[in-house]
């Protein structure tokens, strides 16, 4: 190799180490940017000729080496709408190219980023300090499920949520084997019961048998409680719980439920095998005299070794009111804990489960992220909704995206095409840090920093080298 070719070999050095000392720089200003990922640097040495005999070399040149795949440090938030991804995968995101009327009008290419730090605009959508949507799919509130497959820019509008009727009541209960009830004597078989015998009769001073299911109308009429005695069916009944249900504008009507064994085992009082409940709901507080007051489900309860034989794994409340207030048919879903008859120290009904659908409507006060990668919105009326599910892709080569401004990427030939599923999961209330270690970039400077002078000192030994041979004619 010639001098001049020495030099140029040690320039292009210089200009190596000055590329890599730009990617340091770099690093370390972002090393507290959310999201992002360093870039180091790679060297690659280029031979003009190399043989057994002879080895000319030529010169080395720089190439970003990308870590889009290396996972930054996951820090907690106290903004609800910030969130990170735990393992592979990026956000799917709109980058803004225009204001229309106050509305951002998006490029219609997606870019990625694994910057999370996203909060709620004026106008409801989720962006991040890069300047970049948050993509993901609408939420059916009718099943819970995405809607369609195709990600778009996400919008929380202000809207009230409508209040919804109850028509559903999920409740799993745990009958006592051994009922404690005021009117219970161990020396009487049936004094435990909720009726014994013809209304009126001794062992039943109900003035009707509330038991009593009759088959005729349309539909069937239920036994019930009057007014006038309800001491004593509260002395010969267990409470069951109660639950507050709505009616289609939202307004709260509180349901008390009762249970009451109107046939008793077979084998013995205690032992549960044969008996046979009733379950009550109180359907006015103002009712008198023959009024009815508790009014009877219309569903008997057997049971066999503490469950139920006949299985009963729903049944339907026809016409359900409460002081006056229609709320249709009510369906009761008795799960898969059902209604059971074990044995209760203390005797009470043990409510394992009551909940119900409806609610009343509520303004919006809460934009958070769910631990499953849902948007969510927490109402005043208490409830909390799935509002979107946040998209995720992912690459088979990520440290090949390109970078864009906003510590975002954009699609790369090299990288492939963004794919779904198996992504990693999506961490609410968290930010991903940048994945730089200042320790470490200072040790590449002061690495880089002994290269560049280095490769300074041949510039200068070979121009010293080269005025020495112009000078041999002299």
């Amino acid at each position: 190799m010639s001098f001049f070719g020495a030099m140029t070999t040690a320039v292009n050095s210089i200009r190596a180490q000055a590329s890599a000392l730009g990617h340091i720089s770099d690093n370390i200003a972002n090393s507290q940017t959310v999201g992002f990922k360093r870039t180091d640097t790679s060297f690659y040495d280029v031979v003009t000729v190399s043989s057994g005999r002879n080895h000319l070399p030529g010169s080395v040149t720089a190439r970003p080496a990308f870590t889009n795949s290396v996972q930054g440090v996951i820090n907690a938030s106290d903004v609800k709408t910030h969130l990170a991804i735990n393992g592979d995968g990026f956000f799917v995101v709109s980058e803004r190219i225009a204001t229309v009327d106050n509305d951002p009008v998006f490029l219609n290419v997606d870019r990625y980023t694994r910057r999370g730090d996203f909060t709620v605009d004026k106008n409801g959508y989720l962006v991040n300090g890069g300047g970049y949507y948050l993509q993901g799919l609408s939420i059916d509130p009718a099943t819970g499920n995405p809607s369609g497959n195709t990600p778009g820019v996400i919008q929380v509008t202000r809207q009230f949520l409508p209040a919804q009727a109850s028509t559903q009541l999920d409740y799993e209960v745990n009958l006592p084997s051994d009922p404690k009830t005021v009117a219970f004597d161990p020396n009487t078989a049936n004094s435990e019961l909720l009726t014994a015998g013809a209304p009126g009769a001794p062992g039943n001073p109900f003035a009707n048998d509330p038991s009593t299911i009759t088959a005729a109308g349309s539909p069937p009429v239920n036994g019930f409680v009057q007014a006038g005695d309800e001491n004593i069916f509260l002395d010969r009944s267990l409470s069951g719980g109660a639950i507050t249900l709505f009616d289609p504008t939202g307004n709260p009507l509180n349901v008390q439920l009762r249970w009451a064994k109107v046939d008793n085992a077979a084998d013995g009082a205690g032992s549960g095998n044969g008996d046979t409940w009733n379950l009550f709901y109180k359907s006015s507080d103002t009712a008198a005299g023959a009024q009815p007051k508790w009014i009877n489900v219309g569903q008997d309860y057997s049971f066999q070794n503490g469950q139920l034989n006949p299985a009963v794994n729903s049944t339907t409340i026809t016409g359900l009111t409460v002081n006056g207030v229609n709320l249709g048919n009510i369906t009761v879903n008795h799960g898969s804990g059902n209604v059971t008859q074990f044995s209760d120290p203390n005797g009470k009904v043990t409510v394992n489960e009551i909940d119900q659908d409806g609610f009343a409507a509520g303004r919006l006060v809460e934009v958070g992220v769910s631990d499953n990668g849902r948007v969510t919105g927490s109402y005043s009326n208490g409830k909390t909704l799935d509002l979107a599910e946040i998209s995720v892709a992912r690459f088979n080569s990520p440290d090949q995206l390109k970078k864009i401004d906003g510590t975002a990427f954009a699609v790369t030939q090299e990288s492939g095409e963004p794919l779904t599923g198996d992504p990693g999961n999506i961490v609410g209330e968290a930010t991903e840090a940048s994945n730089v270690d200042i320790a470490d970039e200072f040790s590449k400077l002061i690495i880089t920093q002994q290269a560049y002078t280095a490769g300074t000192r041949i510039v200068t030994t070979t121009d010293e080298l080269v005025q020495e041979t112009l000078n041999m004619k002299r």
